[in-house]
């Protein structure tokens, strides 16, 4: 028994890559990334199938992104993810303060727990 799910289509021995499942309520069919489990009433396609596919007259086809494509991460991405492992890696007495103010961090009424900092309001 083969691991690689195969295309739907008769006579088509190309692995599949994409799932078309049939909303009969709304006359449309959905093209989505493959499925996780090989279900009776989805149809498993190649990826020529699923390019070259159409659907009845008045149907809509709706097709879903996988999100597999090559994404490189943003500029913000990275400096979030560089900051999250420099406050991970802080010792827990340390918070780091606004740039300049030579307090050390830690402001009046300010509570750290963990990464999280609970502000209280000037008015308790």
């Amino acid at each position: 028994m083969s691991l690689v799910r195969r295309c739907s289509r008769t006579a088509c021995g190309r692995p599949a890559v994409a799932t078309l499942t049939y909303v009969y309520a709304d006359s449309t069919a959905v093209l989505g990334p493959l499925a996780t489990y090989a279900e009776p009433h989805c149809y498993d396609l190649c990826a020529e199938h699923s390019e070259r596919l159409t659907a009845p007259r008045g149907w809509e086809v709706v097709r879903l992104s996988d999100g597999s494509g090559p994404s490189r991460p943003s500029g913000d991405d990275l400096e979030a993810l560089a900051n999250a492992v420099r406050e991970a890696a802080r010792p827990p007495g340390r918070a780091p303060g606004p740039a300049g103010s030579g307090k050390g961090g830690q402001t009046t009424g300010e509570t750290r727990r963990g990464h999280l900092r609970v502000l209280r309001s000037p008015d308790s």
